[in-house]
């Protein structure tokens, strides 16, 4: 099974302990079915995110793989000290890493969210909104007939 992640950059603190709780079980569950191929987009937030509670699954799940697929080599550029620290282990962990675009341009992270939406079989989604990159994600994984949990809850 191949599962990929899509989520806004910021999510809201009064909510981020249920989500992460939704999210710690949802890769749980997967895992403990067999062999799960995660990618994440490498973005702030919902993405960092369930990459490191992949990471840290690994520990329990050895059989599960972490892909990164990234827009850029640069994707980081402009983020804080504490983000490109979290960003750079990220990376050192997963059990891959390709690049679709060599700038940080919407064209590259548009070719990074299809590219993790292409081949999967469930999208975990974060989203609240009806436009931008994880609507967008979201809606393509629709259209490719991907299924879509939204872990976002009002």
């Amino acid at each position: 099974m191949t599962v990929c992640f899509t989520g806004h950059r910021q999510i809201n603190p009064d909510n981020i302990s249920a989500v992460l709780h939704r999210l710690e079980e949802k890769i749980q569950s997967l895992a403990v079915q067999g062999e799960v191929t995660f990618r994440a987009g490498g973005a702030k937030g919902f993405d960092t995110v369930a990459a490191l509670c992949v990471i840290v699954a690994k520990e329990k799940y050895p059989h599960i793989k972490l892909h990164m697929i990234l827009p850029c080599k640069n994707q980081a550029e402009g983020w804080s000290d504490s983000e490109i620290e979290k960003y750079e282990y990220v990376i050192s962990q997963a059990d891959s890493v390709r690049y679709t675009g060599y700038d940080r341009s919407s064209k590259s992270m548009l070719k990074r969210d299809r590219a993790l939406v292409e081949g999967s079989d469930l999208c975990i989604a974060y989203c609240n909104k009806k436009s931008g990159g994880t609507a967008y994600t979201v809606s393509y994984a629709e259209k490719l007939g991907v299924k879509v949990e939204n872990l976002y809850q009002k």
